[in-house]
């Protein structure tokens, strides 16, 4: 299993953002942004705060649904690489 592209981040307007990355799971993103995963598709956040996948199983992506905590109980983390 590859690890997923990361999602790009933009702000949208002079708004600042705040992008923090929460260990082994979602971005945690505060402000007005403009998210994108894996295309050229943007998404706006209609939130203060959003959570985007950084895991690529997401069902609502790119929104996080906490999908990457049943992987983590399953002993699987999407955000690493595997190991050669």
């Amino acid at each position: 299993m590859t690890p997923p592209e990361e999602p790009r981040v933009r702000s949208r307007g002079e708004a600042e953002l705040d992008v923090r990355a929460c260990p082994g799971g979602p971005l945690l993103v505060r402000g007005a942004a403009r998210v994108s995963v894996d295309d050229d598709t943007w998404h706006d956040t209609t939130r203060p705060v959003s959570v985007v996948c950084r895991c690529g199983a997401s069902a609502l992506r790119p929104w996080c649904d906490g999908t990457h905590k049943v992987l983590s109980r399953r002993g699987v983390n999407p955000l690493e690489a595997p190991s050669a």
